[in-house]
């Protein structure tokens, strides 16, 4: 079992940046790939970024890649989210989620989400 805990959401304006958190407790950790997706009102949820626990490999979406980087600490079992440049569009609800293969993850099959939090861009 894995338990996640976003935050870090918020209210900031087009051109800021925000950093969002998720932290990862439970005793596969080490072993999972983690990743962010995010679903606005009236859209599918889309994905946004991914990151191997292992060796750090990522994956990030075409649509936010050189604005959005995500990252992880080991020590603090914790994985961001960094989204510079933020733009109207990328207002959404964003959702962690950890699952022992990236691929599942990429593919929107992740085993395990968070709650979620929720981002608003205003121009």
């Amino acid at each position: 079992q894995v338990q996640l805990v976003e935050s870090g959401g918020g209210l900031v304006q087009a051109g800021e940046s925000l950093t969002l958190s998720c932290v990862a407790s439970g005793r596969t950790v080490s072993r999972v790939a983690m990743g962010w997706f995010r679903q606005a009102p009236g859209k599918e949820r889309e994905f946004v970024a991914a990151i191997r626990w292992s060796d750090g490999n990522t994956k990030t979406a075409d649509s936010v890649k050189g604005r959005f980087t995500i990252s992880k600490d080991n020590a603090k079992t914790t994985v961001y989210l960094q989204m510079n440049s933020l733009r109207d569009e990328d207002t959404a609800v964003y959702y962690c989620c950890a699952d022992l293969s990236s691929q599942m993850i990429i593919l929107g099959r992740a085993q395990y989400w968070g709650q979620g939090t929720q981002v608003t861009v205003s121009s």
